[in-house]
């Protein structure tokens, strides 16, 4: 695991990134040349701040920055982000990630990036809140859904109706598939690691993990919360509009892009076969009626205002949109829209943050998930051979309460494990944990070597 982390660069990710990683007890140095930028990092946050300009040769050699294990890049400026990991390198650093918004860049010259430039990682955030959506939208029911294990483990994120048969009911009772568990719940945005005398109440939203084929089968369970989609509304061609409209109209729906500026315009019909485009104002009421946002089965609020895109998704819900999903930046944001009805907000910082998390805890860690604004994370680890963990059954470990090995995959077939449950070398696992509980589990799984 890494330990010293620089990240060049304060702007919104860069304190994002460095808030992430300080409150994990990491050892974070930020780079930064407006001395107004350092100061909020430097007053707000436990990091070491350094005034200076991120690429020059005199900043790189402190001492700080040469021993660094990981150098983050993350100006707003696509070549200095390059150059800066370019030059780190150099210097000694070993690791490089740069945040690259061109899509020329992170798509047609990813191997250039990569090899010519020796970056490790490359960031794009709105190519990932792009995915994130399509991924959620391609499960109707959900308002979050991640795949771990290559496939084999699925995780499946539903709010609680007050029909819901599974509501009220003392989970050992409930007759759910035995594939699948209720990892984890949120209620009123409190994390709740459930046993078998609790009950689901209304408005929780409910984690369930499980085989990926028994969790697509119990999905249908819940489909009836939204029809299926066919028809999504667009509202912003920003980066994250021109990733998201060819991905969706690629899945087969019919895509309608509402944005004002004209030359944005041109660019996403450019990248639609099918999909309309219309150059107007996503906040013109009478526009939207026009153009049948009552019909839509999605409205997808990305514009670069975040309290423009939480405002259309209520004008979208009271014109009659049956789903709204909001890209946010700023994270605190999540619970507040959550909480006036929008129904999926995503955060493009929390997001990008959790790669940065998966990158730096390096190990067997595969993937990180931050769920519910990064109070709790899922993660999926593989096992190596001298870990604490290995030829221990789970109630052996002792793991905190805060914590829950939720799936295990062995020898190529996952299962819902229960105490008894042992784990074995190259064992995939996938954890549910506070987040503040991380650097307490981390070390059960973890190579003694």
């Amino acid at each position: 695991m890494y330990k010293r982390i620089v990240i060049v660069g304060a702007g919104k990710l860069g304190y994002s990134i460095a808030q992430l990683l300080a409150d994990d007890q990491y050892d974070v140095v930020v780079v930064e040349i407006d001395e107004k930028r350092r100061e909020v990092v430097k007053n707000s946050l436990d990091v070491l701040t350094i005034g200076g300009n991120g690429c020059s040769p005199n900043t790189l050699d402190d001492p700080d920055i040469r021993d660094a294990d990981v150098l983050i890049a993350s100006t707003d400026s696509d070549e200095v982000n390059m150059v800066t990991c370019m030059m780190a390198k150099n210097y000694g650093v070993k690791h490089t990630v740069a945040r690259i918004r061109n899509t020329e860049y992170a798509l047609t010259a990813k191997d250039l990036l990569n090899q010519g430039m020796n970056i490790d990682l490359i960031l794009n955030p709105e190519r990932i809140t792009a995915a994130e959506i399509n991924h959620i939208l391609m499960t109707p029911s959900a308002l979050d859904v991640d795949d771990f294990a290559e496939g084999k483990v699925r995780m499946f994120e539903a709010r609680m109706s007050d029909a819901s048969p599974y509501v009220g009911v003392p989970l050992k009772d409930l007759e759910i598939p035995r594939q699948i568990l209720i990892a984890m719940l949120f209620r009123r945005h409190k994390m709740i690691i459930p046993h078998g005398d609790d009950m689901l109440e209304p408005g929780d939203n409910v984690y369930f993990v499980g085989q990926q084929s028994a969790i697509k089968e119990f999905e249908e369970t819940f489909v009836n919360t939204y029809e299926k989609i066919e028809r999504v509304m667009i509202i912003g061609a920003g980066r994250t509009g021109r990733f998201l409209a060819p991905m969706l109209e690629e899945e087969g729906l019919f895509v309608k892009v509402i944005e004002k500026n004209k030359d944005r315009c041109q660019l996403i019909a450019q990248k639609l076969e099918h999909g309309i485009v219309l150059c107007g104002d996503g906040t013109d009421i009478d526009l939207l009626t026009e153009e049948g946002i009552a019909e839509a089965d999605v409205v997808i609020c990305i514009t670069e205002d975040d309290k423009l895109n939480l405002l259309l998704a209520l004008m979208a819900k009271h014109l009659g949109a049956k789903k709204t999903i909001v890209r946010v930046a700023r994270n605190e944001y999540v619970e507040l829209m959550e909480k006036v009805g929008v129904d999926i907000v995503l955060s493009s910082r929390l997001l990008s943050s959790g790669e940065v998390l998966r990158f730096v805890r390096k190990g067997g860690i595969v993937s990180v998930s931050l769920l519910e604004g990064a109070k709790a994370e899922a993660l999926e680890i593989i096992l190596p051979d001298d870990c604490e963990a290995i030829g221990k059954s789970l109630k052996e470990l002792k793991l905190p309460r805060a914590c829950l090995v939720c799936a295990v995959v062995h020898d190529n077939e996952a299962i819902v494990p229960n105490g008894n449950t042992v784990l074995y070398a190259g064992d995939r696992i996938i954890i549910f944990v506070k987040s503040e509980f991380v650097k307490r589990v981390m070390p059960f799984f973890e190579s003694r070597g």
